[in-house]
């Protein structure tokens, strides 16, 4: 690998900078990386902040949501599983995003804003449990009809587990911004993936 772009902290053989086109959306997109989250090659984080202007916040808790978005004043909703009721999981395989309360009843979207937990299953279960106030907040269920861009390059622990970047795409889209945003995402990463598996040292 080449040394790192100074931009996004790719190395430079993988970067793809130069490809991205920053996009105007009204929903706000607060990423929480855990601190050990490693893939600087193939993590999404630095292109969903280039691309829409997301905000990512380092750590492992936060006291509340004021402290991770100070400017938040509508409805927010946080990406995590959640086990529904017989009846509504129809709903649920029949959309790629189903937005619920608390309890588990289905709410529209129309979405200030949305958290999204980053790192691997394990790290994303260390944020969820460690910050308590992400319960009181509408949860976002994500059942995306193809499989992860990431393929066999990072293999997700469920085939219904998409990367960061994907997941942001789904929930842009399902909360009213232009699908034209959604497809530039994907774009980048697979263009970001493809130039990591160029960059890999052959066996």
């Amino acid at each position: 690998m080449t040394e790192p772009c100074e931009k996004c902290g790719k190395p430079k053989d993988v970067c793809v900078c130069e490809r991205v086109v920053p996009q105007a959306v009204k929903t706000r997109i607060v990423i929480l990386q855990h601190p050990q989250e490693q893939d600087v090659v193939l993590g999404t984080a630095p292109l969903l902040e280039a691309a829409v202007g997301a905000t990512r916040k380092v750590g492992l808790s936060w006291p509340n949501l004021a402290a991770v978005a100070p400017e938040a004043t509508g409805r927010w909703a946080v990406a995590w599983p959640l086990s529904l009721p017989k009846a509504l999981e129809g709903m649920v395989s029949s959309v790629p995003v189903l937005a619920v309360d608390r309890r588990g009843g289905p709410v529209p979207m129309g979405l200030e804003g949305v958290i999204l937990l980053d790192g691997t299953w394990s790290q994303a279960k260390t944020l969820w449990w460690r910050n308590a106030w992400l319960l009181r907040l509408d949860r976002l269920l994500i059942r995306p009809k193809e499989p992860s861009i990431y393929g066999r390059v990072r293999r997700e622990p469920r085939k219904e587990m998409i990367s960061t970047l994907e997941t942001a795409a789904e929930t842009l889209t399902a909360n009213g911004e232009d699908p034209g945003v959604a497809t530039h995402l994907r774009a980048l990463m697979r263009a970001m993936v493809q130039r990591a598996r160029d960059a890999a040292p052959s066996a």
